[in-house]
């Protein structure tokens, strides 16, 4: 049996792999795809279809995923999704067709179900028997600065060596680094569990077919579906909708670089000044932040001050959403299937995710002013903020809900 790896200890190589993991599979795509388009000749929708996908791929395996987590630790999962990152950079490197393109973002959609936030925080909670919530935090921080690392990284090495052997490079990092460190990880399966047990013995859990007969399981899923389709879509057509106000691309730039520091600001505030509110507080202010915003741009955005307010208040909600997604399963359903059941809950957000771009990209088609969309992203994150509230009124009211009794052996 292997003693448990210290808090710090653990966080330090989630912070490095999350740093690495995100950067190489989710931010680099956006510097590498127009290389990607103008080398291949594809279409444009095939070259960020395939990227959609791969967001669809991980939303579809992200509860049998997480339940491999719970089972196995972080140890033996995130490790062999380091493994799958390496092949499916190696396939992306070499690939001549449009075949073996899709197969390898298939493969990194799997790996990203495997290594991200969802599998690292399934692995805080299993590691940490108390303060699980904090690390949450703090792990967030290391991943909120993944883009101001990977974004000029990637544009420097595609301008040295090109997007094949970029990503070639990345498949590199992710076997000799990430897997390795994610090896260190806590070896002991059992071991957080029978400690949890021990120190915890009261506290009640509820099993995955439990959680998904409570109601309240799928408005809080269609609640982050909701704002996730959002921002996906915003991450990608954010700039040109700001240029649509009539905004020049210097001053959009400028703006949009608002976002990522106000992601980690936002964090440092969640450990700082809201660590003592409850999770479900935290989300309240959150979700409505979101609107908010929207409207403030919907209404003034042709004023450079309304679209700066927008990436303010939009970069903060955002930051400080994901930690409520890792911190509101606990809360609401325990922590002994806590990576089967955040997987659960994730699957239908990775869904929107991969959906929002390419929605979004259609109905910029049909018009040329930012206004319907964003009044159709209003509306969204209205629905968002009133299925979060109703998902945790019964928290609200002082009646936290109840597991029933489970017989099935554990």
């Amino acid at each position: 049996m292997t003693a448990p790896r210290p808090r710090s200890h653990i966080l330090g190589i989630l912070a490095v792999t999350q740093l690495v993991s995100w950067g190489t599979l989710y931010y680099a795509f956006a510097i590498l795809a127009p290389e990607i388009q103008r080398e291949s000749g594809w279409r444009t929708e095939l070259v960020f279809g395939a990227f959609s996908w791969c967001i669809l791929v991980a939303g579809l395996v992200a509860a049998p995923a997480g339940m491999l987590l719970d089972r196995y630790g972080g140890r033996s999962v995130m490790g062999a999704g380091s493994l799958l990152c390496g092949i499916g950079f190696v396939l992306l490197g070499s690939a001549h067709s449009l075949l073996l393109y899709f197969v390898a973002w298939s493969v990194l959609g799997v790996a990203m179900a495997l290594v991200l936030y969802e599998a690292a925080f399934a692995t805080i909670n299993r590691e940490f028997l108390q303060g699980a919530r904090r690390g949450i935090s703090t792990l967030t921080l290391f991943g909120g600065f993944a883009s101001t690392v990977f974004w000029p990284l990637t544009l420097k090495l595609n301008g040295l060596i090109g997007w094949r052997d970029t990503y070639l490079l990345y498949g590199a990092l992710q076997l000799a680094l990430c897997g390795p460190l994610h090896l260190l990880l806590t070896a002991d399966a059992r071991l957080p569990r029978r400690l949890a047990v021990t120190s915890a013995a009261a506290v009640k859990n509820f099993t995955v077919k439990q959680a998904l007969r409570d109601p309240a399981f799928w408005k809080l899923a269609l609640a982050f579906s909701a704002n996730s389709f959002i921002f996906s879509a915003l991450s990608v057509h954010l700039i040109p909708l700001l240029q649509q106000f009539g905004h020049p691309i210097a001053s959009v730039v400028l703006l949009a670089t608002l976002i990522g520091p106000m992601q980690v600001a936002g964090r440092i505030g969640e450990m700082s000044v809201a660590r003592r509110v409850s999770p479900q507080t935290v989300g309240k202010l959150t979700f409505a932040t979101l609107p908010a915003a929207l409207l403030a741009l919907l209404l003034f955005g042709q004023w450079q001050w309304a679209a700066a307010v927008f990436c303010l208040l939009y970069g903060l909600s955002n930051g400080i959403l994901t930690i409520v997604r890792g911190t509101i399963p606990q809360t609401l359903y325990g922590r002994e299937n806590y990576g089967a059941i955040s997987g659960a809950l994730a699957g239908p957000s990775l869904v929107a995710k991969a959906a929002g771009p390419l929605a979004i990209a259609a109905l910029m088609h049909g018009s040329r002013a930012p206004y319907p969309i964003l009044a159709l992203l209003l509306l969204l994150s209205l629905a968002s903020l009133g299925f979060y509230l109703a998902a945790i009124r019964p928290q609200a009211a002082g009646s936290p809900i109840k597991p029933m009794p489970d017989s099935t052996p554990r």
